[in-house]
């Protein structure tokens, strides 16, 4: 490919072992948006190439997709691919970046798989001296915040992809993926996937409002409380449902009422503002209940997981979200629905609903303000 400097090409970051899932999204939005091209895969490479034979086709695509909406996509830009001498990395990513745009900031980017992992040490030799001089020869200007970011993602020592993405339309981490830790004293590691939903799904600067202290949640599927933790920690009140035992320590905090139910069962005596799910069954069941939680006005917001099949995914999650869709419709309730598989999920997507307006039914069963 030579530089024009033509971006032709869309860089996708994915799930290792979702390549065909992303490239399938991407298929099926790019035929919508009227805009050809076509995805180039490689299993458990977790990246896919899309390619537009049509110059400038593959920079509008990307402004006429919402990156939040895609669901196997952790992150994406549109660049070109480099084929780099191992005496001299840098001086061609500076010439590919003198015929791109300027740039607010740089990330050195690998693939999420091992392979990439092994890539750690050339990309940390190469940040400092790539960034001095990208800086200066002011292609790369952190004053221009507005300025899209620039990618230089590694596929291997000799083989790199100079890439740009705006960040009002992109994941907010390099390779989409957000640096989140464990905490100490959290029961259990899923604890993380309700934690990057909400950085996914809600502003931050909306956390103090729809996250807020003294509301009510329900965790179907609890035990033993990963995701209660994280209600606990705002200082919600919990009615944690599950035949399992819940850690002790979350007991004691006064903030959790235990049910020993089925999840797929339990009804709400009162409204809550908040329902999580996290139960391992067909997505079909599950959409069904999150649908039903939704239209009856027991929750105002959602976040569910759905596990998947092992063919079909993406067709499968698409059927998942219709369904909920179709339900809110029936029911003449607006929402706003989104879905990702997130870096924390595994054989799953999490799903996020939350009600805007609701006809007068649904309202007078709505916890009131």
């Amino acid at each position: 490919m030579t530089l024009g400097f033509v971006m032709q090409e869309l860089l996708l970051h994915c799930r290792p072992g979702f390549e065909s899932e992303a490239a399938a999204e991407m298929q099926e939005l790019s035929a919508q948006k009227g805009i050809a091209g076509y995805a180039v895969t490689r299993d458990s490479t977790a990246v896919v190439r899309f390619v537009c034979p049509e110059d400038g086709d593959a920079g509008r695509l990307m402004r006429k997709l919402d990156f939040r909406q895609l669901i196997f996509v952790r992150q994406w830009a549109v660049g070109t691919w480099l084929d780099v001498p191992a005496e001299d990395r840098i001086s061609p990513i500076i010439t590919a970046c003198s015929k791109g745009p300027i740039a607010s900031s740089m990330w050195l980017e690998t693939a999420d798989t091992n392979d990439g992992k092994a890539l750690a040490a050339l990309t940390k030799k190469l940040g400092r001296p790539l960034e001095t001089a990208l800086t200066k020869t002011r292609f790369v200007r952190p004053t221009k915040t507005d300025a899209p970011r620039l990618h230089v993602f590694f596929e291997s020592g000799q083989r790199i992809f100079v890439g740009w993405s705006w960040a009002g339309n992109a994941a907010p981490w390099p390779m989409g993926i957000p640096r989140l830790k464990v905490p100490r004293d959290a029961p259990s590691r899923s604890t993380l996937k309700l934690e990057e939903a909400w950085h996914h799904f809600i502003p931050r600067d909306e956390w103090d409002s729809r996250l807020a202290p003294g509301m009510t949640a329900v965790d179907l599927g609890a035990a033993p409380g990963g995701w209660t933790w994280q209600m606990v920690n705002r200082h919600m009140k919990v009615t944690a449902v599950d035949n399992g035992p819940m850690a002790k320590s979350l007991m004691d905090t006064g903030q959790v009422e235990h049910i020993e139910a089925d999840g797929y069962m339990f009804k709400p005596k009162k409204p809550v503002q908040w329902m999580v799910c996290d139960i391992v069954d067909k997505p079909a069941r599950s959409s069904a209940m999150l649908a039903r939680w939704l239209t009856r006005g027991w929750c105002r917001e959602a976040i569910m997981n759905f596990k998947l099949p092992m063919k079909q995914r993406y067709r499968e999650v698409i059927q998942c979200l219709e369904h909920v869709q179709d339900a809110l419709d029936e029911a003449n309730i607006r929402a706003t629905i989104s879905c990702k598989q997130l870096y924390s999920d595994r054989e799953e997507v999490t799903c996020h609903v939350r009600i805007l307006h609701a006809g007068s039914y649904q309202i007078a069963k709505q916890v009131p303000e």
